[in-house]
């Protein structure tokens, strides 16, 4: 925890391409410590890192720092070994990325891990044992193992400590790759008689804080004399190794010589590497041939310097170096990895649209490595390389989702080593619709036929739209756009159904009234904003036969007679006359043909087919009638055919006194005859009317009066008149001309209650006005008599003013009073009779049915289906006309009015009088033929 205190931490932005970022921390932090604030140092916000999904992509190696996304920090993941992770490597560094998505985005980062003093320096072997002769000279040379301490820098190793050093010193020979050679020189003469065996320690000591140290324990055996060294050919040994060569192979060959005869002169290798992978992968015989014991891989190690020492039998060594080169072999492909891809695409997306981002990396060295990728051919996309060993997958062009709504993008990456080794990925884009077609008719333009007279509703035909897009965006809805057609709107004309867009018929046609009209039709898309496109529809309407010929000439009157005369000297094949008529139709059901239906002689005309022309097909002669009826009738050509028939009158005549004389009996037998059959139908409706009318009013009165019966029959209630204060005399003409009004108010069990009158008849009154013809509905109160049932309510006193006069008195029809009788000031004359109780009865029940209405069912016998609106209105008004049984009187509204409704219906019941009988002309001299008809009319 000090070391980590006393250790500083610098952090320094690079930029490139994507903004580049880099750290440096020291190894051995601990889990969780922060590295630096990424969003900062990119000047991003925390929200950018939440809302991109910001995370760390690495590749295949182990990811040591972790992304915080909501503080946007990078912290430690796993504990850093700097000599784990580099070893001798400087500088140590990790390397990856951080990637962002909408927008993708792409930002490198490096981390330098720096030393720490946590490696102390240690040799192999803790004992090293040497046999010297003691001749050895002063100078000679013996080579000491080299400590190993995994830190580097001033942390590494820095010297050695040779003790005691009596007879031997140490020295320093730097090498070509930085590392150093011990060697132990004999500075002091051997004398074995005075110390055979002599002990050392080597300490070697790093720079680190604090110091950390490693020994190892020198033996030395002094011999007898041996005074020749081996001595190799070369200082330096270079050689070179291709990768993935086999175990076995031969890597070089090295030799030593010994001037010394015998045993002293035989020389053994051994290799001085105190480093595993070296000891592991090569070994040395006695010949000095330098085998292969391993793989090589030129990824993992592209140098190797190996430290080799020739030693003689008696213990005189030399030393050399080998420097094996490894020379690289394509045998890796590109490693292609996707570090971000969009599953879909909207189809209107910009030029250049980043699609997919991915590296790409080969191992291997110089053109082995160099890796060159492509996309497949006859697609809109085009791939970048956006920095060393990262490349973009953008669109090269416009997308249409309607051509290709899916692709299959393959990015294959080749190096360009001999052979030349590849690999691909395949990206699979969708391509999202945007609503950029509008719908399209099938045709320009539609005409469609309907026959006339057609039914409502009828489907005439179907407009078809069809849209490119998909799903919402191409889902068509059928408009009828606003026209109109002869000022009328279209839509009463026709109807479009938004979905299936069958055109309806609203309207039945008529071909002489419309003979085609046309308009648009609007086919629009489900897509937002929407796209439509419209279409002109022309409907033709197809004649039917549906109206017959019309007569034009000659013209067909009521009231007078029109007669086309005929000499007597006529020829044959003399034109009478002409019968012009029209079809409305058109085509063929507007051809007419011309037939004669019946005439009075069959044998003197005939009508054209064609031309409708009546001629005479034989000389006339005189026993020819004067007058001829010619019955033509006219019929079109349609299926089926229609017809008008026109009556032709002809009058066979020199001169125009006979014609009129003929004619005149003839237009007024036929006037006498129309109106006497006119009158006998209209008596009979009259007759018939009158006598259902009177069957109905005596059952409705029979039944009126069982019911009243039944209700004084099963009631104790006393009928008590009440005299309106609104009474007033009238002329003294006629029986009994005024108002009776009367109020009864009853329970639900009115046989066992007492009878309760409620308010003024001021309030409720039917009025009668003698003048008028009709009776006045009363006034409605706002509130019925229910509204308050339980405040004691009293029989307002009749009015003293009011009176009868001795005319419409109870009684024989033709009693009269006296004079102050008639002027209305003399006293009640006698107690009401059965008559005026019968007439005030039927009047309460009419109040009493309104009163009742709410009281449910079974009340009095009254339907509960009249609500508490029910009016005097919605009943027959049996005040109008009463008969009192012994009695002359008769009760009614207004004599006036049915006096005036009597002589209206004996108005209707006399025919019209007859026209006045216009003065005769002088009648022409009379033909036989005429002699005869008259003499037949007298008869008749």
């Amino acid at each position: 925890m000090k070391r980590q205190v006393l250790l500083l931490i610098f952090i320094f932005c690079l930029s490139s391409v994507f903004g580049h970022v880099s750290y440096s921390i020291p190894e051995e932090m601990a889990k969780g410590s922060l590295v630096g604030n990424i969003a900062q140092d990119l000047g991003l916000d925390v929200k950018r890192l939440k809302l991109g999904k910001a995370r760390i992509y690495t590749g295949d190696s182990v990811q040591y720092i972790e992304l915080n996304r909501e503080r946007g920090l990078f912290l430690i993941k796993e504990k850093i070994d700097r000599e784990a992770l580099c070893r001798q490597t400087t500088p140590c560094a990790l390397h990856f990325q951080i990637t962002l998505e909408n927008p993708l985005e792409l930002f490198p980062v490096t981390v330098e891990i720096t030393d720490m003093n946590d490696n102390s320096p240690v040799f192999q072997n803790e004992e090293r044992r040497f046999e010297i002769s003691e001749s050895a000279v002063i100078g000679s040379k013996f080579m000491l193992e080299k400590a190993i301490d995994h830190d580097i820098g001033l942390n590494g190793l820095q010297r050695y400590i040779l003790k005691p050093s009596d007879n031997f010193v140490l020295k320093l020979h730097t090498q070509s790759d930085g590392s150093k050679k011990i060697e132990m020189i004999l500075q002091k003469p051997l004398d074995r008689e005075k110390q055979e065996h002599i002990y050392l320690v080597l300490t070697a000591e790093d720079g680190g804080e604090p110091q950390m140290t490693g020994t190892m324990q020198i033996h030395v055996t002094v011999l007898d004399a041996n005074d020749n060294a081996p001595v190799f050919s070369k200082p330096v040994y270079k050689a070179s190794i291709t990768e993935n060569s086999v175990i076995g192979t031969l890597v070089t060959k090295v030799s030593a010589s010994d001037a010394d005869k015998g045993s002293n002169g035989e020389v053994i290798y051994v290799i001085g590497n105190s480093i595993d992978t070296v000891s592991k992968l090569f070994h040395i015989n006695g010949e000095g041939d330098v085998i292969l014991d391993g793989p090589i891989d030129y990824e993992k190690e592209k140098m190797y310097h190996i430290d080799i020492e020739a030693i003689d039998q008696g213990g005189l060594s030399d030393s050399s170096k080998i420097i094996i080169d490894v020379i690289d072999v394509n045998d890796n492909s590109p490693i292609v990895n996707m570090i971000s891809a969009s599953g879909s695409v909207p189809e209107d997306s910009a030029h250049k649209t980043v699609i997919a981002l991915m590296s790409v990396n080969d191992p291997d060295s110089e053109t082995n490595g160099k890796v060159n990728c492509m996309i497949n051919e006859n697609i809109p996309f085009e791939i970048k390389c956006k920095s060393n060993n990262f490349y973009s997958l953008v669109t090269d062009s416009d997308l249409d989702r309607e051509t290709a709504s899916e692709y299959n993008i393959t990015v294959t990456c080749s190096d360009e080593g001999v052979p030349s080794l590849s690999s691909s990925v395949t990206l699979t884009l969708q391509i999202s619709d945007v609503n950029d077609n509008a719908p399209v008719f099938e045709r320009s333009s539609y005409e469609a036929y309907i026959v006339e007279n057609n039914t409502p509703g009828l489907s005439i035909f179907t407009v078809k739209a069809r849209d490119a897009d998909w799903n919402q965006n191409a889902r068509v809805s059928y408009i009828l756009e606003d026209s109109s057609v002869n000022g009328v709107p279209v839509s009463s004309y026709v109807s479009v159904s938004a979905d299936s867009g069958v055109i309806h018929a609203v309207r039945s046609f008529d071909y002489e009234q419309i003979k085609d009209f046309h308009f648009r039709v609007k086919a629009q898309d489900g897509g937002s904003p929407p796209l439509s496109s419209n279409v002109t529809v022309k409907i033709l309407i197809q004649d039917q036969n549906d109206n017959p010929p019309q007569v034009l000439y000659p013209v067909q009157t009521g009231g007078s007679l029109v007669a086309e005369m005929v000499p007597r000297s006529a020829d044959v094949g003399y034109l009478v006359t002409k019968v012009v008529a029209v079809d409305v139709d058109s085509g063929q059901n507007a051809w007419l043909s011309y037939k004669l239906q019946k005439a009075t002689d069959r044998a003197l005309f005939e009508v054209g087919l064609q031309n409708g022309e009546i001629r005479t097909i034989r000389q006339v002669t005189d026993k020819d009638a004067v007058k001829q009826r010619l019955t033509v009738i006219v019929e079109d050509n349609g299926q089926p055919s229609r017809s008008a028939t026109v009556i032709v009158n002809v009058a066979v005549a020199d001169s125009f006194p006979e014609v009129l004389s003929e004619f005149t009996d003839f237009t007024h037998d036929k006037e006498y005859n129309d109106n006497l059959t006119f009158y006998l139908v209209l008596a009979l409706a009259v007759v018939s009317f009158l006598f259902i009318t009177c069957l109905v009013v005596i059952i409705s009165v029979k039944i009126y009066r069982w019911r009243q019966s039944r209700i004084l029959y099963h009631s104790n209630l006393p009928v008590i008149p009440y005299y309106p204060p609104r009474y007033s005399d009238t002329l003294g003409t006629g029986t009994l001309q005024h108002v009776y009004n009367y109020e009864v108010c009853r329970t639900t069990d009115s046989r066992k209650s007492d009878c309760k009158f409620g308010r003024a008849g001021s309030q409720n009154v039917l009025i009668m006005d003698p003048s008028s013809t009709g009776t006045m509905q009363r006034i409605q109160s706002e509130k019925n008599i229910m509204d308050e049932p339980d405040s004691p309510l009293e029989q307002k006193p009749p009015n003293n003013d009011w009176r009868f006069t001795q005319g419409p008195r109870p009684g024989p029809s033709g009693a009269t009073g006296g004079p102050e009788v008639a002027m209305g000031t003399g006293p009640w004359p006698q107690p009401p009779t059965e008559a005026e109780q019968l007439q005030a009865l039927m009047a309460a029940a009419n109040e009493v049915s309104e009163a009742t209405a709410t009281l449910g069912p079974g009340t009095m016998g009254l339907s509960t289906r009249y609500s508490p609106q029910f009016t005097l209105q919605h009943v027959p008004d049996y005040r109008q006309n009463v008969y009192i049984p012994g009695s002359t009187a008769t009760l009614t509204s207004n004599p006036q009015q049915q006096q005036a409704t009597a002589q209206q219906a004996a108005q209707q019941a006399l025919p019209p009088p007859q026209a006045s009988a216009q003065p005769e002309p002088p009648k022409a001299a009379q033909t036989p033929a005429s002699k005869k008809k008259s003499t037949k009319k007298e008869k008749k």
